[in-house]
């Protein structure tokens, strides 16, 4: 199966609600991150999409993680993030979090800011004038429920 089909199916499983959040906001992100290697990873607790220079996990710089009543929009090295209005969260050794209730929240200054810097720190950055990818790297056999 292509990746943007098995993509949307994935998407699907959550509600209606969810769903058209989760395609707002990838599209949001797809504009403001362009170049950018789109991981996705269908795994046991949430759908992740992550957004990185190349096909390696460990070179991603954010994710939005889908949940089953909302998205997150995680900083995979949020823990070196300026973030003078505190939002931020997470307690962990690198991985720093927002929830995005809505898809205009994407669009607040405030997460804009920690995107930019978030993308500046990137070591390797991302070639924006590269080709996007989408790469379905994992699907797992168990999930946990996708809809409340």
């Amino acid at each position: 199966m292509e990746p943007q089909p098995q993509l949307d199916s994935f998407i699907d499983k959550f509600t209606p609600e969810v769903a058209a959040l989760t395609r707002a906001l990838l599209a949001k992100a797809k504009a403001r991150i362009p170049g950018a290697a789109i991981l996705v990873y269908d795994n046991y607790n949430a759908l992740a999409i992550g957004f990185g220079p190349s096909e390696k996990a460990g070179q991603a710089i954010l994710s939005l993680a889908v949940m089953p009543r909302w998205v997150t929009l995680c900083f995979l090295w949020g823990v070196h993030l300026a973030d003078p209005h505190k939002l931020l969260k997470g307690g962990g050794s690198r991985v720093r979090h927002v929830r995005l209730m809505t898809a205009e929240a994407f669009d607040d200054p405030r997460i804009d800011a920690l995107i930019e810097e978030a993308l500046a720190n990137a070591e390797p950055p991302i070639d924006s004038a590269g080709e996007q990818r989408l790469i379905i790297k994992s699907i797992s056999a168990k999930q946990r429920r996708r809809r409340p």
